[in-house]
């Protein structure tokens, strides 16, 4: 591209998340603290709110794409959330499994999760570097 035909990112829009069963994958995300925007069963999709924002996680059923353990290495979709220890202890309360215990990075704690399909979704705090994060 040339300099005058650039362009500027201004942040997500949505990001997507194949999965075999709508009704399934939303039951399984309500389970996980996950609001549900809009569902279109119709169309095969529904929409999953990330906070205050209009995008969010945009579950889209694939025919054919049946249950499957997560992969490694494969994409991870992290969120931020206030204390990602306590949403560990929340999800397994409510039956979600956790792919491992929480686990401290350079911010914060980590914890993750996949649904029936595979997709890995963490929920990472920033504990260790409040500045950086939404609520600094």
């Amino acid at each position: 591209m040339s300099d005058d035909e650039s362009y500027e990112l201004l942040g997500f829009d949505n990001v997507l998340l194949p999965v075999g069963d709508l009704g399934e994958a939303v039951e399984f995300y309500s389970r996980a603290g996950f609001a549900v925007a809009f569902r279109l069963d119709e169309a095969g999709i529904a929409l999953l709110k990330v906070g205050g924002e209009t995008p969010g996680v945009l579950l889209r059923a694939e025919e054919a794409f049946g249950p499957r353990p997560p992969l490694w290495p494969s994409p991870r979709l992290w969120l931020e959330v206030p204390d990602a220890r306590a949403a560990a202890r929340e999800l397994a309360a409510a039956g979600i499994a956790l792919l491992d215990e929480p686990f401290a990075g350079a911010t914060g704690w980590t914890v993750e999760i996949a649904d029936p399909w595979g997709n890995v979704v963490g929920l990472t705090d920033y504990a260790k570097r409040p500045e950086l994060g939404r609520r600094s």
